[in-house]
């Protein structure tokens, strides 16, 4: 048996954020991050409408990047000591994310973090709270999902919350947010989101019903991302309603093991993080490569090749290498680096990482068990034993073809 998960209601368009002075409740606690929102007055617009609708406002703010553990624990106690019945979260995946984790220690307190990494284990949620989620990137479509990223500083592991429970009630996809993105946040979300849909798409979860979503992300993304990175509204519009398209694709049909890497890789060097979006990017050609030789994985990455991108090739193979062109095109055409090894502060022409290759080795068995064990390894069409993840980390950190 499948299961199909989206939010009760998505709201989407210019001006959609306003659709939360139609929410009913007393008190509501708005979580956001570092400031971008307060700056361009949609925190301000969220907060006056609430308030308009006769509902008690409180704010948590600064949730970093990334967040940690100790955010959403400090989160979850004042949502206690608040008591809302609406938790409204404004921003990228970070605060959201955040926010979701609050939400079951805020419902659970006696819940320990170490239970909540156990995939689709949650308690029921919505005995306290309802929950709204308002993204500013196009990327994470954390607003459409069941899932959370949460870090754990002090073992350098990003852990993926995983369960149906913390989809969020409502969904507001507002394109105006995104119109003042950084073109650096917008490629790497951008890749994020097509990485997404391309392993939704191949996941051994996935089904027509999000097979869908996922072929018609991908083709919005590669036609949208690189004008979306230049700055044009237009494709900024595009490229958030296709980010969302991916995230429901995803949430229900699951992932695979670029994100299992990406989420291992991404705190646990002490050179500095590796951006989530970027890490997608650097690993899906590799990962695709690698998945390739399962034929059902084939057949379906060659399927979008040829179907959806219109790629040249003859061959399935053929067809493979074409996306994975397709791919380190994008990259290129994103200033995105094509392996670790050029992971640094000039973009992808950096001569030198930040990730010291020494302590990459000396890791890249921990690094490995960590991603075989993470909860987006499982429904990853060919499964890798601990030799061939840490033959994986080589090569992308190396930029070296997969052949194995």
């Amino acid at each position: 048996m499948g299961r199909f998960t989206n939010p009760r209601d998505l709201y989407f368009g210019e001006g959609a954020r306003h659709e939360v002075k139609n929410l009913a409740g007393k008190k509501a606690i708005i979580v956001t991050g570092g400031g971008s929102m307060r700056r361009g007055g949609f925190l301000q617009d969220v907060q006056a409408d609430l308030e308009s609708a006769g509902f008690e406002v409180q704010l948590f703010e600064g949730v970093e990047s990334d967040p940690s553990v100790e955010t959403v624990m400090k989160g979850a106690e004042a949502m206690k000591a608040f008591e809302p019945d609406w938790i409204v979260a404004i921003g990228g995946g970070s605060p959201i994310d955040a926010a979701k984790a609050m939400w079951l220690f805020y419902e659970y307190p006696e819940e320990t973090f170490e239970q909540a990494v156990v995939p689709f284990s949650f308690p029921t949620l919505r005995t306290k709270a309802h929950f709204c989620a308002i993204s500013s990137t196009s990327g994470t479509a954390t607003e459409v999902t069941a899932f959370s990223v949460i870090t754990d500083y002090a073992k350098g592991i990003k852990y993926p919350l995983a369960d149906f429970n913390i989809t969020p009630d409502v969904a507001i996809v507002d394109p105006e947010l995104t119109y003042t993105m950084p073109a650096k946040l917008c490629a790497h979300t951008g890749m994020d989101a097509l990485t997404h849909a391309i392993e939704a798409y191949v996941s051994t979860a996935g089904s027509m019903y999000t097979d869908a979503n996922a072929l018609h992300a991908i083709r919005e993304i590669v036609e949208w991302l690189p004008k979306s990175y230049k700055g044009d509204q237009e494709a900024r519009q595009h490229m958030h309603d296709a980010q969302c398209i991916a995230g429901i694709a995803f949430s229900s049909g699951l992932l695979g093991i670029v994100h299992s890497m990406a989420h291992k890789t991404g705190a646990a060097f002490s050179g500095g993080h590796i951006i989530h979006g970027c890490a997608n990017a650097m690993y899906l050609g590799k990962v695709i490569q690698f998945n390739a030789k399962d034929a059902t994985a084939k057949t379906r990455y060659a399927f979008i090749a040829k179907e959806v991108l219109h790629l040249a090739g003859e061959t399935e193979d053929e067809l493979v290498a074409a996306l994975v062109q397709k791919i380190r095109d994008l990259n290129d055409v994103l200033d995105i680096p094509q392996g670790i090894k050029n992971y640094g502060e000039g973009g992808a022409k950096a001569d030198a990482s930040i990730i010291d290759y020494d302590e990459f080795e000396s890791k890249k068995s921990e690094v490995a068990t960590n991603a075989i064990a993470d909860a987006c390894t499982g429904s990853n069409p060919r499964q890798p034993s601990q030799e061939e993840m840490e033959k994986l980390l080589e090569c992308v950190y190396n930029d070296v073809d997969v052949d194995f």
